[in-house]
């Protein structure tokens, strides 16, 4: 008699080799970044705001620590030009170690840089607005700002600094989008599970990484409402810790290891087709992770979901997206880019089609 052979699972785990969140730590960046800076010196690429209002305590910090820091302004895009241009800094100054302090674009484009460089690399983002600080991933834009590619880097970072003082303090709707973002982890990485599909890191969805993927979404769902009340109310409580770690470390650590399915794919086909610019990124996948219900046909998830978004006010209409007149050639040309090959579609447990999408989102479109 036949013996029927269950399908093997391979289980690829990733995350920075060390996540430390705290208030003060942007002051503190010598002190942590010393055993990575053998030698040489190190670029710090921080976004304008940050330079303008902290470069001298940023540089008092390495100096404290012996270390010599080339401070580098970004250039506004994660672009082949922009980690061109740093990388040919970090070889006209000897640079050992890059360190980014910004937001995700500026995150990936020295996550980029140190690939390329195959140096170590630090980063401390400054809003907690995705989960691109953990990852072995850049996202690569045109220099209009359209979404290029995604670039899989070797290493994850060696660093990750989360000065939780300067993260609460950034505008609201930037922690809000972080939300957004890790609110698809768990319902993502519950697809792949199902689906068997490849993850980011080459495996299939584990246990660690589904439990990481399930906390994130507990997490908001009890301390979301809190922690954007008192975030509002300029107050760094327990409840915003515990946002910040999730938007940052869980979500990271989740989605990668977890894997992606249809909300990524629906918010990087909107992406791609630049409809909808001044909405941020974890704001469009919100968004992809309430069609991904609805094409899940999980009515109450759905239903539970939808109420805590409007309630944290995420996108949940193509109006909120600034896209109500999108007409049906478009939102099936953003159907069909979410379908393709290069993006994850494929990773649900079931076939969709771009008629598939479109049907779902104009669905939720109509949803009271």
């Amino acid at each position: 008699m036949e013996q029927t052979m269950e399908v093997k699972q391979v289980v690829v785990n990733a995350a920075p080799t060390k996540y430390i969140q705290k208030a003060g730590l942007l002051r503190e960046l010598g002190k942590w970044c010393r055993s990575l800076c053998q030698g040489g010196s190190v670029l710090v690429v921080a976004a304008p705001h940050i330079l303008k209002e902290q470069s001298a305590a940023i540089k008092a910090g390495f100096t404290r620590s012996g270390i010599r820091a080339e401070l580098q302004e970004f250039g506004g895009e994660c672009s082949n030009a922009e980690i061109s241009h740093l990388r040919g800094i970090m070889i006209r100054n000897h640079c050992t170690l890059i360190v980014g302090i910004g937001g995700g674009k500026v995150l990936d484009t020295v996550k980029a840089v140190a690939h390329f460089a195959q140096s170590p690399v630090a980063v401390a983002p400054t809003a907690a607005s995705s989960d691109a600080p953990c990852s072995a991933l850049s996202v690569l834009y045109t220099e209009d700002g359209k979404l290029d590619r995604y670039l899989p880097l070797n290493q994850n970072p060696q660093l990750v600094l989360a000065d939780s003082a300067v993260i609460s303090a950034a505008p609201p709707r930037l922690l809000i989008a972080g939300m957004g973002d890790a609110l698809s982890t768990w319902y993502e990485a519950k697809a792949c599970m199902l689906s068997k599909g490849k993850t980011n890191v080459g495996g299939n969805c584990g246990a660690a990484a589904l439990a990481l993927a399930r906390g994130c979404r507990d997490i908001l769902f009890a301390s979301g409402a809190k922690a954007v009340e008192d975030v509002k109310a300029g107050s760094l409580t327990n409840a915003v810790e515990q946002v910040i770690e999730v938007n940052l470390y869980l979500s990271g650590l989740g989605f990668e290891s977890g894997g992606l399915a249809a909300a990524h794919a629906i918010s990087n086909g909107f992406a791609e087709l630049g409809v909808c610019p001044s909405v941020m990124h974890g704001e469009l996948v919100a968004f992809g992770t309430l069609v991904q219900l609805v094409l899940e046909k999980d009515q109450n998830e759905l239903l539970h979901t939808l109420e805590f978004c409007k309630q944290m006010g995420l996108p949940t209409t193509l109006e909120d997206l600034g896209c109500a007149n999108l007409g049906e050639e478009l939102l099936l040309m953003a159907a069909e880019k979410a379908c393709s090959d290069k993006y994850t579609m494929s990773n649900m447990p079931f076939e969709v089609h771009p008629d598939d999408v479109c049907r779902a989102i104009m669905a939720l479109n109509h949803l009271l």
